[in-house]
């Protein structure tokens, strides 16, 4: 599958911690694009686990945002974004830039998820926290096409996230 956006466009990684957007991220575009919030928990903290770093990684988040969608560069929202509330603010923004947005859903068996945070050894999060994120994308899934997004691409397994190629090519 290829995946076809503009370069002006905001993509937004949506599934639960474990499902491999970060990887996805890293492995598609350039680090300038990417928008993580791990890394911008880590630039307030020095760590990109302490979690009362969390407000600031995202005040960060959305003025680099706003920053980048007012010039038009592509840019890749790196979070769980499982929740509308927060997809919405993302989708303000690129509407108030007038750029479009795309979204990329993880949707991964839970198992696989749950599987690959136990094997992490950097920042393992509980699994009641993984199976929280996991319900709410699934809750979401019906409703993400009338939130605004422009184009909304649900993968379902690794291998699909594997076959994905971006028609701008590889970073």
């Amino acid at each position: 599958m290829t995946l076809d956006l503009a370069t002006d466009a905001m993509l937004v990684l949506i599934g639960p911690s474990g499902a491999g957007k970060s990887t996805f991220a890293a492995r598609h575009f350039a680090t300038t694009q990417v928008l993580s919030s791990d890394a911008l928990r880590a630039a307030v903290a020095d760590d990109p686990n302490d979690l009362s770093a969390t407000d600031g990684a995202f005040e960060l988040l959305h003025a680099t945002l706003a920053l980048r969608l007012g010039r038009g560069r592509l840019t890749v929202v790196d979070a769980t974004n499982v929740e509308a509330w927060a997809r919405a603010r993302l989708l303000a923004e690129a509407r108030r830039h007038r750029r479009p947005a795309a979204a990329i859903v993880f949707d991964l068996p839970l198992a696989v998820c749950l599987e690959r945070n136990a094997a992490r050894a950097d920042r393992r999060l509980p699994p009641t926290a993984i199976r929280r994120q996991h319900a709410r994308m699934r809750a979401s899934l019906d409703g993400l096409a009338g939130e605004g997004f422009d184009q909304v691409t649900v993968l379902s397994t690794a291998e699909a996230v594997e076959a994905v190629r971006w028609s701008g090519g590889e970073a």
